[in-house]
């Protein structure tokens, strides 16, 4: 009897189809469901126009169904069907997810964005919301997809009915050009990012541009720069007596508008306000996303001609740097270098700890001066300490500073910030740039304590910044091309000691009126301004590209 009702119910569920009539199915899911994201936009895109067609508007999931039914023909077939739209189901569930909260678009510098994502980053996205996004419109309709049972049926009938449903849905999408190729062709010009934003064609094509640059690429030799490079003279008599120590503080995810420094109406730094450091305006960052902005700021590549292969297969100017003898070490409390200090002494911190700093996957940044005069004194010579924060990394905002710094209120303790008010994200985020300022000043104050043995200067630059909901948009890593000015302004601030501005001969009121001549810097300016401000001596510094030597004399 159990034997029975067992098989009656296994019955009940399965699912008899043949591949024509699964991949229609399959297709219109795709078209109806998961391309939630650019349905999204569009809406955005029809309330701002004065008038828009009703039967235009509905034809778009029809066009996208004829187009998927055309395209999954071509990939269905037996033995590869189950598991080829199964993996798809599932990772187009990620990007639906991501495409519709956050606004993401999924394209090839993302794809190496998340290839480097570490397993504690990647945890700040889970939430009670996300994992039912991927229960829902991924694992359920994967369960489907698993208990279909295919019809038997001869190759020459397989392919007759696939041609059969290519050409009705070829017949569809003839039909609603011929109605309607105008408003198609208007609103694709127009917006010509809503390509990006189609589930699943994107990130598929972004995929296989990765994976073909990762793995099937020719590599290309590395190249070795400023061989030539060495300290000058002057700088290594002076090391002999008080060195110089440069603390380089790389930022995670800060933008320049919500910078007090930087006119923002909010105390967002009350902590370096009062230690006359130095804000430049306007700065511009190479990327969107950690991945390519953090290799393309230490290397000598610029904005305009940067490419990721040739960047990781040269010296950039930590190498330089180390190789005119400039001592060095890297401390990271976010996801890794990016490749960018391979050569230098790198110490991660430990986030698996469980204490008042770290809750065993993410620390506060203040971590990071744990070894601050560990790491200075043993080195010898002129030096530079290098700091990579987790800053301001989303979208768990509420992470990056402890609750007696949560001074905005009320903010979003959550991972899951599309559910949370505007405000609150504002708040959360606004906390962690404050708490930020907190870290710098505390760096300061420690050079400041060192002044008697060194002569003491930071450079703080963030990787690139966020989008807070603005266009309907959250986090980073937009192409860069359509990328707000929210991702793509970071803030620079810099502080000298006295010490460091009479050694290095540095007109600091020359520098806070260079500061102000907003769009003029960017990441562009890093490589040739360390090499400079460090008086390293080689053929690659170009003087133009350095932010200080407009306002330094002459070493005589």
């Amino acid at each position: 009897m159990n034997t029975l009702f067992s098989h009656r119910l296994a019955e009940l569920f399965r699912i008899k189809a043949s591949y024509a009539r699964f991949t229609v199915i399959v297709a219109l899911y795709f078209a109806v469901v998961l391309n939630l994201p650019i349905y999204k936009e569009l809406h955005h895109i029809f309330a701002q126009m004065e008038s828009v067609k009703l039967g235009f508007m509905l034809t778009i999931p029809l066009f996208f169904w004829a187009a998927l039914t055309v395209i999954f023909n071509l990939l269905s077939w037996p033995y590869l069907t189950k598991p080829f739209f199964i993996i798809l189901l599932m990772c187009s569930a990620l990007v639906s997810y991501a495409g519709f909260n956050y606004g993401t678009i999924f394209d090839a510098d993302m794809m190496t964005n998340i290839m480097q994502t570490d397993s504690s980053e990647a945890s700040s996205y889970l939430s009670v919301y996300s994992v039912t996004w991927f229960v829902l419109l991924g694992i359920l309709p994967s369960i489907f997809v698993a208990s279909v049972s295919f019809q038997s049926e001869s190759l020459l009938t397989l392919i007759a009915k696939k041609l059969l449903s290519i050409t009705v849905a070829m017949v569809v999408i003839v039909a609603i050009a011929g109605v309607y190729y105008q408003d198609y062709a208007s609103v694709g010009r127009n917006n010509s990012y809503l390509k990006k934003e189609i589930v699943p064609t994107q990130f598929v094509y972004s995929v296989g541009k990765y994976v073909k640059r990762t793995y099937f690429t020719t590599p290309v030799p590395y190249q070795t720069l400023g061989v030539d490079a060495q300290q000058s003279p002057q700088a290594l008599n002076m090391a002999k007596t008080k060195p110089t120590l440069m603390v380089l503080v790389v930022g995670e995810t800060a933008r320049s508008q919500n910078y007090q420094l930087n006119g923002y109406p909010r105390q967002t730094n009350p902590f370096t306000a009062k230690l006359d450091v130095i804000s430049y305006q306007g700065v511009r960052s190479c990327g969107t996303a950690t991945a390519v902005s953090l290799p393309c700021m230490f290397s000598n590549l610029t904005h305009d001609n940067y490419d990721h292969d040739i960047a990781n297969n040269q010296d950039n100017v930590i190498d330089i740097l180390k190789r005119a003898g400039v001592a060095m070490v890297w401390e990271d409390d976010d996801g890794g270098d990016k490749g960018v200090a391979k050569h230098i002494e790198k110490q991660m911190m430990n986030r698996t700890r469980v204490d008042q700093t770290c809750d065993g996957s993410t620390c506060y940044d203040m971590v990071l001066l744990e070894d601050f005069a560990k790491n200075i004194d043993k080195q010898s010579g002129n030096r530079l300490l290098a700091m990579h924060l987790i800053g301001s990394h989303g979208p768990t905002y509420y992470k990056r500073y402890p609750q007696e710094m949560a001074e905005f209120q009320p903010d979003c303790p959550r991972a899951d910030i599309e559910n949370c008010t505007n405000e609150q994200i504002v708040n959360s985020y606004d906390n962690s740039i404050r708490y930020t300022d907190y870290v710098l000043s505390q760096i300061i104050e420690r050079l400041t304590g060192l002044e008697d043995k060194y002569n003491t200067a930071l450079i703080y630059l963030s990787d690139h910044g966020e989008s807070l909901g603005e266009d309907g948009l959250y986090l980073h890593g937009a192409p860069y091309a359509l990328a707000p000015d929210y991702q793509t302004t970071v803030p620079l601030i810099v502080w000298m000691s006295p010490g460091f501005k009479q050694s290095k001969h540095v007109n600091y009121d020359c520098l806070k009126q260079e500061a102000k001549k907003s769009d003029r810097y960017s990441h562009d300016n890093l490589f040739h301004s360390l090499l400079g401000i460090m008086d390293v001596e080689t053929q690659v510094y170009q003087p133009e590209l350095d932010l200080f030597s407009l306002c330094r004399q002459p070493i005589r």
